[in-house]
């Protein structure tokens, strides 16, 4: 949005992209709870999740926030509205494929790469490469930390025959390539710098992030559970938040 904008794109569109985000978010994470409702209650780390709200209650409250995502969306411009059910689409799939396929973890890094390119069409109303590149690094990244976080799920995952890429490879080789991802996104974050002619600011501000992905991978390789969720939920927050820090300060400033 911020690059797309050469800076703020104005309080309407902000808001409206804010809106979709939340709206769309919620409308995923509520069908993934309806559609792992009996398989959530037999995993230990999940178990608790459906004493929050009750079953009906989260089909209505999925409906209504898909239903104000596409409403949002109309108010943005057609382009995005007419794409709206698309990307819900993208985002809802997700849910069901670990069922049939061990490369769950790259249909999540596609459902919310489409966020950077949502977001340069809200402001622009058209196509580009920049957005594309940043969807790629999104992909990487994501998919990259869910099999990170999915080492937790290996035994549960295995007794209900689901499908993941930790189930496929096992925990070492799973991991190997959790790295690879996370190379490929570095590689894609300064593809996204060059061809949105993004500044010093920038590409200097970038320098955190290989440390704290190294850092997750450390972690990560222990093997402990509390250690893992604390590296996947407070890395990938400073390294996403980095991200936007740098690239505002270097669109602004510039």
């Amino acid at each position: 949005m911020v690059v797309a904008a050469h800076g703020f794109p104005g309080w309407r569109i902000f808001a409206l992209i804010l809106l979709c985000m939340v709206f769309a978010r919620t409308a995923a994470m509520l069908f993934n709870r309806i559609v792992d409702w009996e398989i959530d209650k037999r995993n230990p780390r999940t178990a608790g999740r459906h004493a929050l709200l009750g079953k009906g209650a989260a089909i209505a409250a999925g409906v209504v926030s898909a239903l104000l995502f596409i409403g949002t969306a109309l108010f943005i411009n057609p382009l995005c509205f007419l794409l709206s059910p698309v990307a819900l689409s993208l985002i809802f799939f997700y849910s069901l494929t670990k069922r049939f396929t061990h490369a769950a973890q790259f249909f999540l890094g596609l459902a919310l790469s489409v966020s950077p390119v949502g977001a340069w069409l809200a402001v622009t109303g058209s196509f580009a490469l920049p957005p594309l590149i940043l969807a790629t690094g999104v992909l990487c990244w994501v998919a990259g930390f869910d099999i990170i976080y999915a080492t937790q799920d290996l035994e549960a995952d295995r007794r209900e025959g689901l499908h993941s890429l930790v189930v496929w490879l096992d925990i070492p080789r799973a991991l190997g390539l959790a790295g690879f991802l996370h190379f490929l996104l570095l590689v894609t974050l300064l593809g996204f710098g060059l061809s949105a002619h993004l500044g010093l600011v920038y590409f200097l501000g970038l320098t955190p992030i290989p440390f704290l992905l190294l850092y997750e991978h450390r972690i990560a390789r222990s093997l402990d559970v509390a250690l893992i969720n604390k590296a996947f939920f407070e890395t990938n927050a400073l390294v996403g938040l980095l991200f936007v820090i740098v690239t505002t300060l270097d669109r602004v400033l510039s």
